[in-house]
């Protein structure tokens, strides 16, 4: 008996197992993604900004007038804080959701903050436009399942000592539960350095469009841990193709309860993000709701 052995096609050979993040399932077309009517992907370049966490109302004002002023597509803050120490300031929960509300209120931006817990989703989903997943939460499978069921548009987070297989994965099942809303985030991996708290993996962006059609952005403030390596980094993150980046700011970040050394200040945002933009005009993009900068 001659047994006739089936040859598979090139296409299943090169199939990848996060079959709804890769490139393949688009045939090459990238997701561009509208919150709220600012896109984030394609042609535009998404500055997401704010304070690290909510304090107190007028911080958290301040800096959402301040990043609006200057071009910001959205507006991030903390209500709930994952730290490495249980003894350090965990976020004002639904004090802090209930002042970024009223920031949005005012300034018209849609609000990128974070969910630790499952037991938070409704609260966050009344507030949140973008729901944050934290690097040390990008392998909580359950809390992923959820996002993906509720629909609400994702900012996914690298994890500390992930690779970018691990990260599409974690990507795949918030979208194998038909939320197809994601963006992916490199915010620096663990290595043997110590100059600086993580190391930001630049090349990450280019390889990860070769990859997946989702949006990938920055995170050069965790990376570097320093306010004077963030412009630096943000720069070159819109050089290699990122489609966006997310940056801490605030009036007085001497005066931070969380990450004020690596916090922009307020009062030089504006110059940043004109930088920012500029560097974005280089790569094709311009900030999401303005014409290319001038080069």
């Amino acid at each position: 008996m001659i047994v006739m052995e089936e040859t598979a096609t090139a296409e299943e050979v090169d199939a990848k197992p996060y079959r709804l993040a890769s490139l393949q399932s688009t045939h090459g077309e990238r997701s561009v993604l509208d919150i709220d009517g600012h896109k984030v992907g394609g042609e535009s370049f998404a500055l997401i900004a704010g304070p690290c966490t909510v304090e107190t109302r007028e911080q958290t004002m301040r800096t959402a007038r301040v990043v609006r002023d200057a071009g910001a597509t959205l507006l991030r803050g903390g209500a709930y804080k994952p730290r490495t120490s249980p003894y350090a300031f965990q976020g004002l929960g639904l004090e802090g959701l209930r002042l970024l509300a009223e920031a949005k209120a005012e300034t018209g931006l849609p609000i990128v903050t974070e969910l630790m817990d499952l037991r938070d989703v409704e609260p966050v989903l009344e507030v949140a436009d973008v729901v944050q997943i934290g690097a040390r939460n990008m392998q909580n499978y359950p809390l992923l399942a959820e996002i993906g069921r509720c629909g609400r548009p994702a900012l996914l987070k690298r994890g500390l000592s992930s690779t970018l297989e691990e990260l599409l994965m974690a990507a795949e099942y918030i979208l194998k539960e038909g939320n197809p809303n994601v963006i992916l985030c490199e915010r620096g991996i663990r290595t043997f350095e110590t100059a600086y708290r993580f190391t930001l993996d630049l090349m990450a962006v280019p390889v990860l469009k070769q990859l997946t059609h989702l949006p990938v952005i920055v995170d050069p403030s965790h990376a570097a841990g320093r306010r004077e390596l963030v412009g630096p980094l943000s720069l070159a993150a819109a050089a290699v193709g990122a489609d966006g980046v997310i940056v801490e700011v605030h009036p007085n970040p001497d005066e931070a309860i969380c990450d004020g050394p690596q916090a922009l200040r307020a009062e030089e945002f504006e110059d940043y993000a004109q930088a920012v933009a500029r560097a974005a005009a280089l790569a094709g993009k311009a900030l999401a709701g303005r014409e290319p900068a001038l080069v």
